[in-house]
């Protein structure tokens, strides 16, 4: 591979990515779906990708794009933590309990549905991979940025078609989140299940007159600000904290170094468990994406920061840019590069988990969240749907329809949520070993722990559904 080609395949991505946001622009009904620039971006690169109509780049082009996705989702997930104030644990738990418990219903029940069609109907007759039991959580709470990320590891585990498999499940998991989460908000208001307000109350006008507020005293965008901070920068010889560096270079830099943290934390995950446990083991460990790990090496970074006391290096924003900009590209290959041969082999146990994923999601939705929720339970109910169904946007998307004014303080809660979260399901470390332990366990054992861990996700929501909610 030439350096060469790098270059015409980030050029190709990034056309792909002006004429998506083009054409979102022009298409009204793709932005009242809410389907993101990437993914039209992606859909259109899939029409001249390596199995479209019309192949129009070099092999060697479409190879840079099917690898781009591994190595970006290091990135998009070392970014999480940098330029975060953390609060203390005590805090984030206190307003995110009941957010993370149905989170954790929602992802522990996808791998139980998952598992439990694969041995009860999949496997029998189709003889299907049990490592598709875990697609359904990969897609929906993952994304396509997991979806990819996890592509060598199922390869190396025994099921070429998993990355794409994964990605086509993100797609429809994003687009029916929009679609069920839009009918849902429509059907909410008609049965009165949102925190009804007049439009012409105090509060509402309050709300307004604080956003407008905002608009007129910050009138930049993050972006801009971050130029602003950057061009304002010292360069001051006599002043100890003096950089010539760019602020964005300095961010780029912590990224870089979260992402080989979580690069030597693999490479000792491995070489201890290959001591210990021998070849096998070490071969299993090795399938253990970085990404995960990653996010890990951001936090430690972070708190590092803190404790050194130079938390000025990290800007929230330019972390934020970082990762949008890894993600969009992500998605944009990904999607370019899906191997549709591989999703045409095994389409039908394809559908019959998108199937599943989604009647898992609605019910838990109806039966569970009213319980779990004291108060604003669907509000609370339809941001977890939405982000368990499609991507953490969707969820908020979702949100700002049933709550356009955030009278509920969801959204708190909701974002709190995401520090408990994100590390463990959606991508985090259950994400990434969930397809180790199923081949190390065996689909019967590992569909076993999954209910075990379901029902104590329910137990403990309902447990702190009959409590007082926190607000």
């Amino acid at each position: 591979m030439k350096l060469f080609d790098v270059l015409v395949a980030f050029a190709g991505l990034s056309l792909l990515l002006l004429l998506g946001m083009a054409l979102r622009q022009r298409l009204r009904w793709l932005r009242a779906l809410g389907i993101p620039e990437a993914l039209v971006a992606g859909l259109l690169g899939l029409l001249i990708g390596p199995y479209g109509p019309v192949s129009i780049f070099p092999d060697q082009v479409y190879k840079v794009w099917s690898q781009t996705p591994g190595v970006l989702i290091s990135l998009v997930f070392a970014t999480l933590f940098l330029g975060q104030r953390l609060p203390s644990p005590r805090v984030i738990w206190q307003r995110a309990a009941g957010q993370t418990a149905f989170g954790m219903v929602l992802g522990f029940g996808q791998y139980l549905v998952g598992g439990l069609l694969v041995l009860a109907v999949l496997q029998p007759l189709l003889g299907t991979n049990p490592l598709m039991a875990a697609l359904i959580e990969v897609g929906f709470e993952g994304g396509h940025g997991t979806a990819a990320g996890m592509g060598a590891t199922f390869r190396e585990l025994g099921l070429p078609a998993g990355e794409t498999l994964g990605l086509a499940m993100a797609t429809v998991g994003v687009l029916t989140a929009v679609v069920l989460g839009s009918t849902l908000v429509v059907i909410g208001r008609r049965r009165r299940w949102l925190g009804q307000q007049d439009d012409s109350s105090p509060e509402r006008s309050r709300s307004a007159e604080l956003l407008q507020q905002m608009a007129q005293d910050d009138p930049f965008s993050a972006g801009e600000r971050l130029a602003m901070e950057a061009a304002a920068g010292t360069s001051n010889p006599n002043d100890a904290g003096s950089r010539t560096i760019d602020a964005l270079t300095v961010n780029a830099a912590l990224a870089g170094g979260a992402v080989g943290v979580g690069i030597l934390l693999k490479a000792a995950i491995t070489g201890v468990g290959g001591s210990l446990g021998g070849a096998e083991t070490a071969k299993l460990l090795n399938a253990i994406p970085v990404f995960p790990l990653a996010m890990v090496g951001g936090l430690l970074v972070q708190l590092a920061l803190q404790r050194s006391r130079q938390n000025q290096l990290a800007s929230a924003a330019a972390q934020a840019s970082i990762g949008s900009l890894a993600m969009d590209l992500l998605i944009t290959a990904a999607m370019a590069s899906l191997n549709l041969p591989l999703l045409e082999e095994n389409w039908v146990p394809f559908i019959a988990l998108a199937i599943a994923g989604l009647s898992w999601n609605v019910a838990a939705f109806f039966l569970l969240a009213p319980r779990i929720f004291r108060d604003h339970w669907f509000e609370r109910a339809i941001a977890d749907f939405g982000q368990g169904t499609g991507v953490t946007a969707t969820g908020l998307l979702l949100l700002r329809m049933a709550d356009p004014f955030g009278r509920s303080r969801v959204m708190e809660a909701f974002s709190f949520k995401q520090l408990v979260f994100e590390p463990f399901l959606g991508g985090g470390l259950v994400t990434a070993l969930a397809p180790l332990l199923i081949i190390s366990w065996g689909l019967p054992r590992f569909s076993v722990v999954a209910l075990v861990l379901t029902l104590l996700a329910m137990v403990f929501g309902l447990q702190l559904g009959r409590q007082p909610q926190r607000r």
